[in-house]
């Protein structure tokens, strides 16, 4: 009877209480940007008009209606004829197919009758690529963000201002901070703000690379006192900044020839080392892996495509076993008969070439084959102000792993250490019971198969063609004998000093004439070392 007694006094006293006592909450606040009309305002009047219906939109900060904008730029948008309302229209065969503007709701099929495009002009264009800049730099999303603060430092819009520094001032992540304080200086070059702080925007430009240029060098030349002074200081600072990147380009260009050139030269630094046999078939050993690499890739194109990323891997191998085995005849058929003849070898290998470039031919053709890149081995990536290709950088990784592969082979396994004894003493070693025979035999081999996947690795920077080979010949043999014949370490720097030599020599004397530069260098070092920069030692070496 208690309980009934207190549940009925607290129910008059709820229901007698003051309504400013009651406890429900209030309604929401429908204030906000009316969206609906502000798009309908980009129909409305003039060009200029546009213009200003296109700010009131950006100044709401609604990204909902980026897809309108861009629709607009790309002539896209259109006002429906029955209720006025704007949607976005694709043709689809006579018709549109349209969709609401600011929701995306599907609306049908309209005639071209029913539908009138809103026009644009470029200054309408240039007002959209500014308003969808500012609304995306409220994007979840950094990579967005980078790429509108990128596009309003490229346009340089001053009416960006203010929605850039709103959002400079909420950023925390460092790259887009970098990102919009750079767009946020270009910007105020174009600006009516102060010297003060334009000169400020200056100082923080020059920091940047070669794309900063442009907007220094309009602030100099249109500028005068202590502004100008700042300009031309900084786009001198920014072009010894770009001095040092091209010299690191450089260098990085060097580094990747000279990867490509101790792919092509290694096999024959053994060779030339071992047998003293010089091989004018080399380069066409490196066209047989190439050609190798082209047939791989043609049957996995027709039979499993799935397959292609693996290609390069498949190749190997083959392009190694190929080459091998066609160096393995040519010393057993040809060679042996030729040793301490070193003219008769060195025609006898051209003869052979030239065989080989024919019977390629024959086969293939005599036009360039086509040799895909791998997934992993396509694109680039910037590093400061250079730019670093996949197929290079991983070139580079295999050339120096072929290297080490090799040079673990010569110095931990018994093949390699009878090999460096004939390299170093031959008639001690045939005496100890090493047949030398074999031994020539089997390094002709070695270094035929791994020129074969060096043509692997060049296949994917260069025209797989009967001439493939002929455009490394002179090269390899220059890197052999300014390295050390039958050094490896030598054939390792002599190519990376000759790749990067090159590449420093071309900018100022041309492809042609560096090269010609790079012989006479060559020439004349080898009046004062004869044997290179590492000589092999042995009695037989030094008699």
């Amino acid at each position: 009877m208690l309980r009934l007694i207190l549940i009925a006094f607290l129910w008059l006293g709820v229901s007698l209480a003051p309504a400013s006592a009651q406890t429900n909450p209030a309604p929401a606040d429908p204030a906000g940007p009316d969206l609906e009309a502000l798009v309908g305002n980009l129909a409305k009047g003039s060009y200029s008009d546009r213009e200003k219906a296109i700010a009131a939109l950006a100044a709401t900060g609604e990204t909902a209606i980026a897809p309108a904008l861009r629709a607009l730029a790309e002539g896209d948008l259109y006002q429906r004829e029955a209720d006025g309302r704007i949607v976005i229209g694709k043709r689809e065969g006579r018709d549109y197919k349209i969709t609401d503007a600011i929701t995306g709701e599907d609306l049908g099929l309209a005639g071209r009758r029913e539908v009138e495009k809103i026009r644009v002009n470029n200054s309408v264009r240039r007002a959209v690529d500014a308003a969808i800049g500012s609304l995306t730099l409220r994007s979840p999303r950094p990579d967005v963000r980078i790429s509108a603060a990128n596009s309003i430092f490229y346009t340089q819009d001053p009416d960006s201002l203010e929605a850039l520094e709103a959002a400079l001032a909420a950023e925390e992540n460092a790259d887009v901070r970098t990102a919009m304080q750079r767009a946020r200086a270009a910007a105020i070059l174009k600006s009516d703000r102060p010297d003060a702080a334009k000169i400020e925007a200056v100082h923080d430009l020059a920091s940047g690379g070669r794309d900063v240029l442009g907007a220094l060098s309009a602030v100099a030349a249109a500028s005068d006192g202590e502004l100008k002074a700042a300009a031309e200081e900084a786009i001198s600072d920014v072009r010894q900044k770009l001095a040092l990147w091209e010299a690191g380009q450089n260098v990085w260009y060097g580094l990747s020839l000279g990867s490509v050139l101790l792919l092509a030269a290694i096999g024959l630094a053994i060779t030339f080392g071992v047998m003293g046999v010089i091989n004018m078939a080399h380069g066409e050993m490196v066209m047989l892996g190439a050609y190798t690499t082209f047939v791989v890739q043609e049957t996995i194109r027709n039979n499993a495509p799935w397959l292609f990323d693996w290609s390069l891997l498949i190749a190997l191998p083959l392009a190694f076993l190929v080459a091998g085995f066609v160096g393995f005849l040519i010393e057993r058929g040809v060679i042996r008969f030729l040793y301490g003849r070193p003219l008769e070898t060195l025609l006898a290998t051209w003869g052979i070439s030239l065989i080989l470039q024919q019977a390629v031919r024959t086969i293939f053709g005599p036009t360039n084959r086509q040799v895909g890149n791998p997934s992993w081995m396509s694109g680039a990536f910037d590093l400061g102000e250079m730019t670093i290709t996949y197929n290079r950088l991983w070139i580079i990784v295999f050339a120096f792993a072929v290297f080490a592969v090799l040079l673990l082979l010569t110095k931990a396994t018994s093949f390699g250490l009878r090999m460096r004894a004939v390299t170093q003493n031959r008639q001690m070693a045939a005496a100890v019971g090493i047949r030398t025979p074999w031994i020539d035999a089997l390094t002709f081999a070695l270094g035929s198969g791994i020129a074969g996947i060096a043509g692997v690795a060049l296949s994917q920077i260069d025209n797989v063609s009967p001439n493939l080979g002929q455009g490394y010949i002179i090269d390899s043999f220059m890197v052999v004998v300014f390295g050390g014949v039958g050094n490896l370490w030598g054939t390792l720097v002599g190519a990376m000093s000759l790749g990067v030599l090159n590449k420093f020599l071309e900018p100022y004397a041309g492809a042609v004439l560096g090269k010609i530069l790079v012989l006479v260098f060559i020439i004349l070092f080898i009046q004062k070392r004869p044997r290179g920069l590492f000589a092999l030692r042995g009695r037989a070496v030094e008699a």
